[in-house]
């Protein structure tokens, strides 16, 4: 049985085909899809098959998934564009005879209504139902990682800007999330099955400057502001429109809770507790 990982010389997907060579899966069962294949010359080094596969490019895609039995179509980046993208990784599975469809989703996708990056989402789970092909969806919840341009901005100036309110973020590491990708992998029973996976425990902004100044050994203030103040402070310190909208909408998501804790799916799938918010945080500063 062969596993194909999309995205592969991304940010989660090195962290996935680490944990499915950590649960046994040999290397040669093991296809990294990248679009640059010298991107991944590591992995090439480990006897992980690499296949040259692109989002944009159909051909490449079947090419990729030819012989593979599971896929996991990591969500593309190119906000706009990843509906199409996503659709076409998944008719290539599909015309690959592939038994099962992995899709990195968003927390909440039935139900939530101001997460920016909803939409897309949203498509994409609605067109993977449509196409027939036996599949399990991951709901993730936003990555601790997300964070860290705003953790160096807030130890920098010793301020935090914030419109999310007392809103909560159940966050996790990326190694969390991949680690709940690679059980549904390697594991039987998970065909049909939605996973809502989110931290353990949902934190505030106060709780994130409080872990910064633990970090950071330093006074980190939280200033909160409305959402029009904070896209105006935004836009008026230089951040790109679009940019500055995706940042306040953000945070009015957090405000609505649609990023909060929802169940214990990432802990069970991970096997383990997820990582607290600090101690992600930590690592991923440096």
């Amino acid at each position: 049985m062969s596993i194909a990982i999309t995205a592969a010389s991304g940010n989660l997907g090195p962290l996935v085909i680490d944990e499915l060579l950590a649960r046994g899966v040999r290397p040669n069962q093991i296809v990294a899809v990248v679009r640059d294949p010298t991107k991944i010359e590591s992995l090439a080094a480990r006897g992980v098959s690499i296949r040259q596969g692109n989002y944009d490019n159909p051909p490449s895609l079947a090419a990729a998934f030819e012989g593979v039995a599971k896929v996991l179509i990591i969500s593309g980046s190119e906000i706009g564009r990843r509906v199409q993208q996503h659709s076409n990784a998944i008719d290539a599975a599909r015309e690959a005879g592939v038994g099962l469809i992995a899709y990195t989703s968003v927390l909440r996708a039935s139900e939530a209504q101001i997460n920016p990056v909803l939409p897309e989402h949203v498509g994409t789970e609605q067109y993977l139902t449509a196409s027939g092909v036996p599949h399990v969806l991951l709901r993730n919840g936003f990555y601790t990682e997300n964070y860290v341009a705003q953790a160096r901005q807030a130890l920098a100036s010793g301020e935090l800007l914030t419109s999310a309110g007392d809103g909560r973020t159940a966050s996790a590491t990326r190694r969390d999330f991949a680690a709940a990708a690679a059980t549904v992998l390697t594991t039987p029973s998970h065909e049909g099955e939605t996973y809502e996976l989110a931290g353990d425990i949902g934190w505030t902004m106060r709780d994130f400057a409080e872990a910064l100044e633990r970090i950071g050994e330093r006074q980190v203030v939280v200033r909160r502001l409305d959402a029009a103040q904070h896209l105006e402070t935004l836009l008026g310190a230089g951040v790109p429109q679009p940019a500055a909208e995706f940042a306040v909408e953000v945070d009015q998501a957090v405000a609505a809770g649609e990023l909060d804790v929802y169940g214990s799916d990432l802990a069970e799938l991970a096997g383990r507790p997820t990582t607290s918010l600090e101690d992600g945080l930590r690592a991923a500063l440096g």
